[in-house]
């Protein structure tokens, strides 16, 4: 299942025509590629980076910020946004009252391209992105958190989530949905949608499990 939908999603990037905006900031992206390359060499910190770890930028539609912004209506509080790229996401969620909004992103190119569109936007002051290691990051103040990244990358990064979120926190995955969970509700179709976890509901579903093996 899971695998017909990174098809799914894959087939529609390579159906979907970009708008000039969109071709500026791939070719930035190829350059940002070219500069991963040279800091791989000469930067220990890129080094330390395995490879099954690394995300291609691709920005996000205004489809998919909306269908992620829709599955966190209703909610408050902060946001973390893992692997924030341009920090479009971020953006969003600061106008819908979310409080602190926050992007994690190693790359500094993108850092400076989202605090670029925060600037451009009158949102500098309000948003802060942090060119942390998301893995090292703590997000146990996060109620919300908000991920666009590799299928490779989230099958890693569920155990994290789930040790440090609080109960009532929400999880939102734009383009591909965590290989091991399911979602509590789904928003848009294709390439467009986004996945949303609650905090407690996976939990209590692990637990359960747990419970069964320990009598079986």
């Amino acid at each position: 299942m899971e695998d017909d939908i990174q098809e799914e999603v894959l087939s529609q990037f390579k159906e979907r025509r970009l708008g000039g905006w969109q071709v500026l900031q791939l070719t930035a992206g190829t350059g940002l590629a070219v500069y991963a390359v040279w800091a791989g060499i000469l930067m220990p910190g890129f080094r330390r980076v395995p490879l099954r770890l690394q995300v291609p930028y691709m920005p996000a539609s205004r489809a998919q910020v909306s269908n992620v912004m829709t599955l966190l209506k209703g909610r408050s509080g902060g946001v973390a946004d893992l692997g924030s790229g341009d920090g479009r996401i971020v953006l969003e969620a600061c106008s819908l009252g979310f409080s602190p909004a926050v992007g994690y992103e190693l790359n500094p190119w993108l850092v400076r391209l989202a605090y670029f569109h925060a600037w451009r936007g009158g949102q500098h002051r309000s948003v802060s992105y942090r060119r942390e290691d998301l893995w090292k990051v703590d997000l146990s103040a996060f109620k919300n958190v908000t991920v666009f990244l590799a299928p490779s990358v989230l099958s890693l990064l569920q155990k994290k989530l789930l040790a440090e979120l609080p109960e009532d926190a929400v999880i939102v995955a734009g383009r591909f949905p965590f290989p091991d969970w399911t979602a509590c509700k789904v928003e848009g179709e294709g390439v467009d949608r986004a996945w949303a976890y609650h905090v407690q509901e996976l939990r209590h579903r692990y637990k359960s499990q747990d419970r069964h093996e320990e009598t079986s």
